[in-house]
């Protein structure tokens, strides 16, 4: 086995500037990032079942990692495979499950910057009879978890935190009964419900109140859920009947591509003169940023999907793509890129229902907002969204990144299309969700340094 920072070749640094150039054609073949969302559920699922499972072309980048912490800290193991022979990959993980009797860490769960991780082991650390407490960074300590806190003291969980922030504590253990939790604040509130309660030894239902924002993640979680044997009822995404005393049953899985970090390849080829392939995207994909090629398409954008892959044909024409107005609420984590083709597009881009982008690593509301003024694009800002008056051309800044890093990959999308140099602050950050970034970037063309 190699040790996780073998692995992973990790350099300590100090924070890092991203210098781009204007870049107006991109060429080549690149493979999709592993999903984030898909790894981290695969993960904590894996972690509470029965006998060891294979988590094959897993993401190992901050965020899951900072899962893998927790589900270790839940009393599971987790071993990093060199692929040995066995038929195992680099980025394999080996999770030798708890089998759902969750252990209370003697020490708090830092999540780092991972709000997955502390938004759905909350949750499944309720499990325990004593208390848990969990924290994370700057950013994470920023992150409203009241909601989820106050539905765990519905179902009998003491809890304390920062004013509805973490750093939090949970004293279960959990109950089962009916409990509800609003909709429209964070879907990973519900993930952590739904993987926990089936755990318990009575039935459950779960109400949610408000519009549910962000389905797609739902989706996500039930199908993980389902493919290490445990099952939910959903009734029309506003209630879900538990049943209990159901067990996470060990098996091999292997990760999907990330549409969330396609998304920027993606667009960057619609905004360029390119012929793009992007690998490893599937037409089946039940995740919700899969809606960048019908945004891309809407947009004017010549694009063939395949069943694994999606390719891009970009004239590199100025205007050559239309502004549109766009929902966003079930697909939030396409907001920073798709402010970036509203400022390239021509005519007017609105992006609306998605206020619940405030709640992530930033307000990314306003972090794009700022950043494409100070590219020199006419932009709105609205509670919950964006309107963009593009076409003209973009000028070369500094930008502040609020070490986010999708603030980072969109701004970097947006260099290749400014006059003069664009500067990105904190660039080391994109590591959390793509790792290989930039060198994918630089391998279509991209001018980076």
């Amino acid at each position: 086995m190699l040790s996780i920072f073998r692995l992973l070749r990790i350099k300590i640094s100090s924070p890092m500037e991203l210098a781009v150039k204007e870049t107006r054609e991109l060429k080549g073949v690149v493979k999709a990032p592993p999903s984030k969302s898909y790894t981290h559920r695969a993960i904590i699922v894996s972690g509470l079942a029965s006998g060891v499972s294979r988590i094959s072309d897993a993401l190992l980048s901050a965020d899951p990692l900072a899962s893998v912490d927790a589900v270790r800290a839940a009393g599971a193991k987790v071993e990093f495979d060199d692929g040995d022979g066995h038929g195992a990959r680099e980025g394999d993980l080996l999770i030798t499950g708890n089998g759902g009797r969750v252990k209370a860490p003697a020490r708090e769960v830092d999540v780092k910057n991972s709000g997955t991780t502390i938004r759905i082991m909350s949750s499944v650390f309720s499990l325990c009879d004593r208390r848990v407490r969990l924290t994370g960074d700057e950013s994470i300590q920023k992150r409203p978890m009241g909601p989820l806190l106050n539905t765990l003291e519905q179902l009998g969980v003491e809890t304390a935190s920062m004013n509805g922030r973490p750093p939090l504590t949970v004293d279960g253990p959990l109950q089962p009964g009916k409990c509800s939790i609003p909709g429209d604040v964070s879907s990973q509130f519900i993930s952590g419900l739904l993987i926990t309660l089936p755990l318990l030894d009575g039935d459950s239902t779960l109400e949610i109140t408000t519009e549910l924002k962000s389905k797609p993640y739902i989706d996500l979680t039930l199908q993980m859920m389902r493919r290490f044997g445990v099952d939910v009822e959903n009734r029309g995404y506003r209630d879900f009947v538990i049943k209990g005393n159901q067990k996470y049953k060990a098996g091999d899985y292997t990760v999907e591509g990330d549409y969330s970090g396609a998304a920027f390849l993606l667009a960057a080829a619609a905004l360029t003169k390119s012929h793009v392939t992007v690998e490893n995207l599937f037409l089946d994909s039940k995740q919700g940023d899969k809606k960048i090629v019908d945004i891309l398409k809407a947009m004017g954008a010549e694009v063939k999907v395949g069943q694994d892959s999606v390719q891009v044909f970009g004239s590199g024409a100025a205007g050559s793509l239309d502004g549109i107005d766009v929902d966003l609420s079930q697909a939030p984590d396409l907001l920073p890129i798709m402010a970036v083709l509203g400022a390239a597009a021509k005519g007017r881009t609105t992006i609306y229902n998605v206020e619940h982008a405030r709640f992530k690593e930033c307000d990314r509301i306003t972090a794009m907002a700022l950043g494409l003024k100070d590219m020199g694009v006419d932009v709105e800002e609205r509670q919950d969204g964006l309107v963009i008056r593009g076409g003209k051309p973009l000028k070369g800044a500094r930008i502040k990144t609020f070490k986010d890093h999708r603030i980072i990959m969109a701004f970097a999308v947006a260099g290749m299309l400014a006059d003069g140099e664009t500067i990105i602050e904190d660039a080391e950050h994109v590591d959390v969700s793509f790792p290989k970034f930039v060198e994918a970037m630089k391998g279509l063309g991209v001018e980076f340094s």
